[in-house]
């Protein structure tokens, strides 16, 4: 069945620049009011919490949905700075009805979004995201004085959540001797996360966790590795963990500064859990996921399917499946036993975990896995529907010509960013190189024309 196009809802919930539609004070008030009124036409005017991360106009968002909940008669609890993944386990701890949480991810400070998780600590059905869409759309904002929602602050959210992620690592085990950096990209885990490690017994340097406002993802965190890799190498680290802005995604560094990316942080697990029978299925990447990861898989007889991008599609596959393990290669890690979204915290653990197991270094573990040189290029576009233009297609049939058999191409648009993503992947590195500036090349010609 064809589903109804969402207007205000991406795959990751609503995101935009600050100010401008949808994302203005007004318009998360009435999205308030809205989720609200939905919550409680379902006969279940249970309270929903509210987390954000970092940025400066978390503020106002904020106050802006309390406000409106309280308007639609729903009782509010303020968790203030948490980690995305800290919600959903708090929603579900809580026994809310719904955890909201403001953040744009990876994005710089200037953006801003809203993410919903149900009771579960799962997305949002679509269907509930459609009736909270036409509530918006179709009603004025309507007070009764006899109905209004109580605003409260849970002040151990924080510690709840440490303590939560601390159990995920075997009580048998110690990570005494370790010694870790972690960069919180001055984001929602600025806190938590070096608390964690360090009650583990790690010894943790933190970066990245002096958050301004201004400062979220700047030249740090997950999609910034450079200032991670030299200090591990400057401190002579086990290794470094990076977090993005909301906590939800990982990606680490080895003690000899290389890059351990999310398709090699999924195998160390996948094949962790696999000679400890506890897989439980296959592995669910997605369409960007390295086709190394699939080979050495299979090599292991780890089923291997590909989703669309997004966690979204991943947790909609092992759900569909029954399966367990999945993820994406930027470092968005989902593991149903112990949590119900991609978390960095709970994806590090894990691999700390097989590290302490195994007594091996992230590096000899990660070289298990051959990773297939890969180029990707992210073309700035304002209008991403350039990419079904007849050119781009031709351009692309020539590029896989010139591939032959060894690799693959990929053109898709960003759920999250005004970008193109184009992707080649083979076995020579000059040749991918060449033929992903080439496409790229036409791609960007094509949008200005």
């Amino acid at each position: 069945m064809k589903k109804t196009k969402r207007k205000y809802f991406g795959t990751d919930g609503i995101r935009g620049r600050v100010g401008e539609f949808p994302i203005t004070p007004e318009f998360v008030l009435k999205l308030g009011w809205a989720a609200g009124n939905v919550l409680c036409s379902q006969n279940n005017c249970g309270k929903i919490l509210i987390g954000k991360d970092t940025r400066v106009s978390g503020y106002m968002f904020e106050s802006a949905l309390e406000a409106g909940l309280s308007a639609a008669g729903v009782n509010t609890c303020l968790l203030g700075p948490v980690p995305t993944p800290a919600v959903a386990f708090l929603t579900r701890d809580l026994r809310a009805q719904m955890g909201i949480v403001i953040s744009a991810s990876h994005n710089p400070y200037y953006d801003n979004g809203i993410k919903f998780f149900s009771a579960n600590g799962q997305k949002l059905p679509d269907e509930v995201e459609l009736q909270i869409e036409q509530k918006i759309d179709a009603d004025k904002l309507i007070i009764s004085e006899k109905h209004i929602g109580k605003v409260t602050r849970i002040d151990d959210a924080a510690i709840r959540y440490i303590e939560y992620c601390k159990n995920i690592f075997p009580a048998e085990l110690s990570l005494q001797g370790l010694k870790v950096v972690i960069d919180c990209a001055n984001g929602a885990s600025y806190y938590v996360g070096p608390q964690v490690f360090s009650e583990l017994g790690a010894k943790v340097l933190a970066i990245g966790s002096n958050p301004d406002g201004f400062n979220i993802n700047e030249c740090c965190g997950a999609t910034d590795l450079e200032k991670l890799r030299k200090i591990v190498l400057e401190e002579k680290a086990d290794l470094g963990i990076a977090l993005d802005g909301d906590g939800d995604r990982l990606m680490m560094v080895d003690h000899k500064g290389e890059v351990v990316n999310g398709d090699e942080i999924i195998f160390i697990i996948a094949k962790h859990l696999h000679e400890q029978g506890k897989l439980s299925g296959g592995v669910v990447g997605t369409s960007m996921s390295n086709f190394g990861l699939e080979k050495a898989l299979k090599e292991m007889k780890i089923e291997f399917v590909r989703s669309k991008v997004g966690d979204r599609y991943v947790m909609e596959e092992l759900l569909n499946r029954g399966w367990l393990f999945g993820g994406e290669s930027s470092g968005h890690i989902i593991y149903l036993n112990a949590s119900t979204t991609g978390d960095g915290i709970v994806s590090a653990l894990l691999v700390l975990t097989v590290m302490m197991v195994t007594e091996k270094s992230l590096y000899e573990l990660k070289n298990h896995m051959q990773r297939l040189p890969q180029k990707l290029i992210n073309v700035q576009v304002t209008d991403k529907a350039y990419l079904d233009t007849e050119a781009i297609k031709l351009a692309q049939k020539a590029a896989e010509q010139k591939l032959k058999d060894q690799g693959r191409i990929l053109l898709r648009p960003s759920g999250t960013e005004p970008v193109i993503r184009v992707m080649v992947e083979g076995q020579d590195e000059k040749l991918i190189a060449e033929i992903a500036t080439e496409l790229a090349e036409v791609v960007s010609a094509t949008h200005q024309s």
